[in-house]
């Protein structure tokens, strides 16, 4: 992995879209109204106390190169999809995340060299190892003889209801369901460079904003929030998107084509 200083405006991200036109996986979408939904994923934002050690963390574990500017650090890869910006907050973790990546790894050592700490061994029945990285965050590897470059294996969010949410953002982001019981999944997303996006059922409501999300791009957001999203913070000040949160409040950040985005720090 590099890691590298950038001096300019050299980390672009957000389609040349004019007008009501929307991309989804690069293409420009027209059609029916779930078409018309379709948005573009833009990359995962991760929240850290030190977002410096975060970075240093994420970068190999994922398989990215870390990247600075100014005060911002972000990870980036083969594409502007795989892009993970690593935002500092003042807040420390005080509860188990919402929403958790998955990841190939070599060897469980090489995650604990980096500083993460196993908090559930594998087991037979179990075929990843919990663990948490320097920031105290839960995510779960699995132990593979032949790792890829990228290794972010799938995106986890704990729910009440599996199915509605993943259905809602199949709807948003394009891709195939699967049902598996009390965990439903959002495979084939045009344009996420991740394979699943997997919903599963916990007993706990949400209690705290997310430290990890998602940024998507959409040429009007009021259409997801006529499809069932709730705006927390329109566009303006000091930021140049909007803040909206799914049907079980999991926050996500909207950019507009208009707007593009340049990797900065979302929120």
């Amino acid at each position: 992995m590099t890691d590298i200083e950038v001096t300019g405006n050299e980390f672009v991200t957000g389609s040349e879209a004019t007008g009501n036109e929307f991309v989804t996986g690069g293409e420009f979408v027209t059609g029916d109204a779930n078409a018309r939904l379709r948005a573009r994923f833009l990359g995962m934002c991760i929240d850290a106390v030190d977002a410096e050690a975060a970075a240093r963390f994420w970068s190999p574990t994922l398989g990215l190169d870390l990247r600075r500017k100014g005060g911002e650090v972000w990870l980036t890869g083969p594409s502007d999809a795989h892009a993970v910006w690593i935002n500092q907050v003042p807040e420390a973790k005080t509860v188990k995340n919402r929403v958790h990546l998955d990841v190939h790894a070599a060897t469980l050592d090489e995650l604990q060299a980096r500083g993460a700490r196993v908090i559930q061994p594998a087991t037979a029945e179990q075929a990843w190892t919990v663990l948490t990285d320097p920031d105290g965050q839960e995510f779960c590897a699995f132990v593979r003889e032949e790792v890829p470059d990228y290794r972010l294996y799938e995106v986890i969010v704990d729910c009440a209801e599996p199915e509605p949410l993943a259905r809602w953002w199949a709807s948003v982001l394009g891709g195939e369901l699967e049902d598996d019981g009390d965990e439903w999944g959002v495979k084939g997303m045009p344009g996420v460079p991740f394979e699943y996006l997997v919903f599963g059922r916990v007993p706990e409501p949400k209690a705290v904003k997310n430290r990890v999300h998602w940024d998507i791009e959409i040429a009007d957001p009021q259409l997801l929030v006529d499809a069932g999203a709730s705006l927390l913070r329109p566009r303006g000040g000091d930021i140049r998107w909007h803040v909206l949160a799914d049907p079980a409040g999991n926050e996500f950040c909207v950019f507009t084509p208009t707007a593009g985005n340049d990797g900065s720090a979302s929120g």
